[in-house]
C-alpha cells in the first residue's frame, strides 16, 4: 500500500515538474552590465529595475547583473551590446557616441521626457538606436536632473577664461565656448586633480557628488542649472525581436514604472544633495538677468552646434523632439 501512494505521488509529481521545466526554460536570461559604479546614484535606478523584473517576472525574465565598470570597461558596453556579448546596459549616451554620435542630443532635453515618448518623432530615438547600436530603447534615468558648473573659486559671470575645468564630451563644447582651459580625466582622478590645484572646477549633475566625495573639495555651486542627465537602459534588438509577445510586453510594463519611479525619485535626491551642499557649505552663485541668459544661451548654442556637426540630418528632427512643447 505504503508503495502504491509513492507510486502515486510520482505520478502526480511529475506533469508538474514538466511544467516547470517548460516555463523555465521559456524564460529569457539577460546579462546586464552597467557604466557606472554599482551603489552609486546613477546605479540605483536601474539596480531598481533588475530586482523588479527579476521578482515580477518568474518564468519570462530574468536580468543577470554582472556588474559595473569593474565588470566591463564602461566605453567597452556600446560595442558589447552591439555585437551581443551582453544584452542589457545602463549607460550615458557619452560611452556609445562612437556608435551613435546622435546620441550626445539626449542631454538637450527641456521638455517632460514623458511628453518626448508621446510625439510621433519619437519613432527617431528607436531607429537611430536600432541602426546604429542594434538596440531597442527600453528606458532613460535622471531626465529631471540637471548638471552645474562646481568650483574652488569664485566665478563672475558667464566667463571662464583662464579657468582649468574638468570636463567630459556632455559640457565639453558648452565650456569651451566661454573661454575655460579643458581637462580630461576619469571620475576616479577628479579628487586628486581638486587638491592638486590642477582644475579649478568639473562639471557634473545635481546629484551624486557625495558619492564620489567631491564636496570636500568644492566651495561654489554655479546657477542656473543646465542641460539633463540621461542614463539609458538598452537592450540588444536582436534578442527583444526574438521575445514572445508577453516577454515583450512585461519588459515595457517594466520600464514605463522604471521611468515615472526615477522621475519621483530624484526630485527628492535633488533636494536632499541641494541641503547637504550648503550644510557643508558649498555656496550657490547665482547668475540673473542678462548673465543668466548668456549662460543658458551659450549652453544651448554650443550644445546644437556640436550635434550638427556630428549629425547634420538628424539635428532639426532631434531639437524639434526634445525641446518643443
Amino acid at each position: 500500500m505504503i508503495a502504491r501512494r509513492t507510486t502515486l505521488a510520482g505520478a502526480v509529481a511529475a506533469p508538474a515538474l514538466l511544467i516547470a521545466g517548460r516555463a523555465a526554460a521559456q524564460e529569457v536570461t539577460l546579462r546586464a552590465v552597467s557604466v557606472f559604479q554599482e551603489g552609486t546614484v546613477f546605479s540605483k535606478p536601474f539596480e531598481a529595475f533588475i530586482a523588479k523584473v527579476n521578482a515580477e517576472g518568474r518564468g519570462l525574465v530574468r536580468i543577470n547583473f554582472i556588474g559595473g565598470p569593474r565588470a566591463m570597461p564602461p566605453f567597452e558596453v556600446g560595442n558589447a551590446l552591439r555585437n551581443g556579448v551582453v544584452d542589457l546596459i545602463n549607460a550615458s549616451g557619452a560611452f556609445y557616441d562612437n556608435l551613435m554620435p546622435e546620441a550626445n542630443a539626449l542631454k538637450m532635453l527641456t521638455i517632460p521626457w514623458a511628453d518626448v515618448r508621446k510625439k510621433p518623432g519619437w519613432s527617431l530615438i528607436e531607429q537611430l538606436h536600432n541602426e546604429k547600436v542594434n538596440a531597442h530603447y527600453l528606458a532613460r534615468h535622471g531626465s529631471e536632473v540637471p548638471f552645474h558648473l562646481y568650483t574652488t573659486r569664485k566665478i563672475v559671470g558667464p566667463d571662464l577664461r583662464g579657468v582649468t575645468i574638468r570636463t567630459t564630451p556632455t559640457y565639453r563644447a558648452f565650456f569651451a565656448a566661454l573661454g575655460a582651459n579643458l581637462v580630461n580625466t576619469p571620475p576616479g582622478e577628479v579628487y586628486t586633480a581638486l587638491e592638486r590645484g590642477v582644475v579649478a572646477g568639473y562639471g557634473w549633475p545635481a546629484i551624486g557628488i557625495f558619492d564620489l566625495g567631491w564636496q570636500e573639495r568644492t566651495k561654489f555651486r554655479i546657477d542656473p542649472a543646465f542641460y539633463r542627465v540621461e542614463v539609458s537602459l538598452l537592450l540588444n534588438n536582436r534578442r527583444w525581436q526574438a521575445m514572445r509577445p508577453e516577454q515583450q510586453a512585461f519588459l515595457t510594463q517594466m520600464s514605463q514604472w522604471s521611468e515615472e519611479n526615477d522621475v519621483r525619485e530624484t526630485r527628492e535626491a535633488i533636494a536632499a544633495d541641494y541641503a547637504r551642499m550648503a550644510a557643508v557649505g558649498i555656496k550657490p552663485i547665482e547668475f540673473t538677468g542678462e548673465a543668466r541668459e548668456r549662460w543658458l544661451q551659450v549652453a544651448a548654442d554650443a550644445g546644437w552646434a556640436e550635434i550638427q556637426g556630428v549629425a547634420p540630418q538628424h539635428t532639426p528632427a532631434l531639437r524639434k523632439l526634445l525641446t518643443e512643447a
